[in-house]
């Protein structure tokens, strides 16, 4: 940034086209709820795939330490 007083650039400027009675949107609207929902099941989703794959690999790792070292 130059320093300058003049700088008439407008960088830094906060730009709100519309006025705050018509611009404010709601956490609570069913957008966003339906939003936060669709999140929360792909995060869940994404949960349960890397849980399994951990399980499946630790499955592979116990069966293949059997196989080198049988039981007595």
């Amino acid at each position: 940034m130059s320093g300058n007083k003049n700088d008439t650039s407008g960088q830094g400027m906060i730009v709100n086209p519309k006025p705050k009675a018509d611009n404010q949107d709601w956490d609570g609207d069913e957008a966003d709820r339906a939003d936060r929902l669709r999140f929360e099941e792909e995060q869940a989703m994404i949960r349960e795939q890397s849980e399994a794959r951990a399980a499946a690999k630790a499955a592979a790792e116990r069966k293949a330490a059997e196989e080198v070292q049988p039981s007595e």
